[in-house]
């Protein structure tokens, strides 16, 4: 690939040797050029305006500007993918899932601190997600993300949180729901009912958009699998938590399964289900080796939700690269009885996982995201 048909990066970090390995990084990949540096999230915007470049990584912590403050502006008025990179403190935590939420398209947890010298141990990782961030529609990153629904009424969980009126927000102009074999689609009303949400590369956005519209009376656990690494997913689920009619946890190990939580996936553990009696218990498994280099891994959680022949499924898989939860979910398809919804192209971040469900023909229901929690709903009271 000649020059003048690499696509272009702009890299953005306070640290003159950060700025230099990462753009060192990306300089070595054939298919990117970097084409120039910011020191600070001014700079960047800056930047990202008169360079005009198709992909950006950007740094939190910066002074003048932060990364979030250089997101939001960037997002309102250039829009363009961008990739965080964030410490793994809790701070650094929940500053990548308001990044998430700000339009993000993913992010890279630096493995050494704000100055990272060992940052060439994520390198592989750096480049396949500026890779994946090259390949997004960015009308699924610029449209706004409800906070909450107009829910069903409920009985709302106690939460340290203004009290807020909930406001529909109207779809995105020209997205139109999409469904395969509705009628089909059903419950068995034998057995208990789980929900099953798998997801990776724009899950935290997709995920608030579903689970703020799920009422705390659905009736039914809710067990997700996000691909992040450890010390990320108790942001995500308290985040959400703070925005969600039901509760959303990170799982633990040994816990009682209870309808109307939401329980997300730690880094680094596969999330397992287990019975004891007539009930069902969170596993976690940190010795089981990744898959396809995910732990968690929505593949394990399908295969072990397939040993309880008992039980009814409503398996989701969203936005994410790659085919995580393909084998899985022909594994419980093959044992089990579920019905499947896969996130249509039209709103996936990145449409790796839901095409692979779909192709396979694996797929019961193709919906847009922002139908998404309305077919739960369906399906799991018809």
């Amino acid at each position: 690939m000649g020059a003048g048909s690499r696509k272009k990066a702009l890299v953005v970090d306070d640290s003159a040797f950060m700025r230099k390995l990462i753009s060192d990084f990306l300089s070595g990949h054939p298919e990117i050029e970097v084409i120039g540096t910011a020191r600070n999230g001014k700079e960047a915007v800056d930047k990202v305006r008169t360079l005009k470049p198709d992909v950006v990584t950007m740094d939190v912590e910066m002074p003048i500007m932060n990364g979030l403050e250089a997101l939001q502006e960037i997002m309102a008025k250039h829009p363009v993918p961008v990739v965080m990179l964030s410490s793994t403190t809790k701070i650094g935590a929940e500053n990548t899932m308001l990044a998430m939420e700000y339009g993000a398209v993913d992010f890279v947890a630096k493995p050494g601190g704000a100055i990272s010298l060992n940052l060439h141990e994520a390198k592989e990782e750096i480049l396949e997600k500026v890779i994946a961030a090259l390949g997004v529609r960015m009308s699924t990153l610029t449209r706004k993300v409800p906070s909450q629904h107009l829910a069903m009424p409920t009985v709302r969980k106690t939460v340290n949180r203004p009290v807020e009126s909930k406001v529909e927000l109207p779809p995105a102009e020209g997205l139109q729901r999409q469904v395969i074999s509705t009628s089909k689609n059903k419950i068995s009303k034998v057995g208990k009912t789980f929900v099953i949400i798998g997801t990776s590369t724009g899950g935290p956005r997709a995920l608030q958009e579903v689970l703020t519209g799920i009422p705390a009376s659905i009736g039914v656990p809710i067990l997700v699998v996000q691909h992040m690494p450890p010390g990320f997913t108790k942001s995500l689920a308290d985040r959400l938590d703070g925005l969600c009619d039901i509760h959303v946890k990170e799982a633990e190990d040994g816990e009682l399964l209870e309808n109307g939580t939401a329980y997300i996936a730690p880094g680094g553990k596969h999330l397992k289900m287990k019975k004891n009696g007539m009930n069902y218990f969170v596993k976690l498994d940190a010795v089981d080796p990744p898959r396809m280099g995910h732990r968690p891994s929505v593949d394990v959680l399908l295969e072990s939700a397939a040993e309880n022949t008992d039980v009814n499924y409503l398996t989701v898989i969203m936005t994410g690269m790659g085919y995580d939860g393909r084998i899985g979910m022909e594994v419980l398809r093959r044992n089990g009885r579920t019905v499947t919804i896969a996130e249509s192209a039209k709103t996936s971040v990145v449409y790796g996982m839901p095409k692979a469900i779909k192709e396979a023909g694996l797929a019961d229901e193709v919906v847009d995201l922002h139908d998404i929690s309305e077919s739960i709903l369906e399906i799991i009271k018809s």
